[in-house]
């Protein structure tokens, strides 16, 4: 009997841990918003490292069916408002971007309709400094990856 219960305490506080944010030694927080896509593997959404906030790359994943958007203009705007979700989880907006870079299967083709949602959700300059490269293949071959930080101070 108290094996059963022994076992039960753990099982449970295994599972709210692996449930609730974590934090490291040093207070580095991981990032886990509600209604932003479901991270599933090694990774985490982003994390919370003082007054600056990592975005994981971010794929234009629908968070309602954690698919991929079909239309490629649609997608790459996901990929954005996936970011956006995450950053303003902790207080930041786009204009708080401090970095992005964007990963895309080709250039040509892809970096106008980046460079489309990306003055749309951010309305006008300044944006932030960004690096764009075409690269050989994507995770689920897809055709963008956008990676992210943002400055965020905590507030007191």
């Amino acid at each position: 009997m108290r094996l059963a219960v022994l076992l039960g305490i753990i099982v449970v506080s295994g599972t709210a841990a692996a449930q609730s944010p974590s934090l490291s030694p040093n207070g580095v927080r991981t990032l886990d918003p509600p209604g932003t896509i479901k991270a599933e593997g090694t990774w985490s959404l982003g994390v919370r490292a003082g007054d600056f906030v990592f975005v994981a790359g971010m794929q234009g994943v629908d968070p309602a069916t954690n698919k991929p958007v079909q239309d490629p203009q649609a997608r790459i705007r996901q990929a954005f408002l996936n970011i956006r979700l995450i950053a303003q989880s902790e207080g930041a907006s786009l204009q708080d971007c401090v970095r992005l870079t964007i990963y895309v299967s080709d250039l040509k083709k892809f970096s106008p309709m980046v460079d489309k949602a990306q003055a749309e959700l951010w309305g006008k300059p300044p944006y932030p400094p960004r690096t764009m490269v075409e690269v050989r293949r994507l995770f689920d071959d897809d055709i963008v990856e956008i990676d992210s930080v943002f400055y965020a101070p905590k507030k007191p």
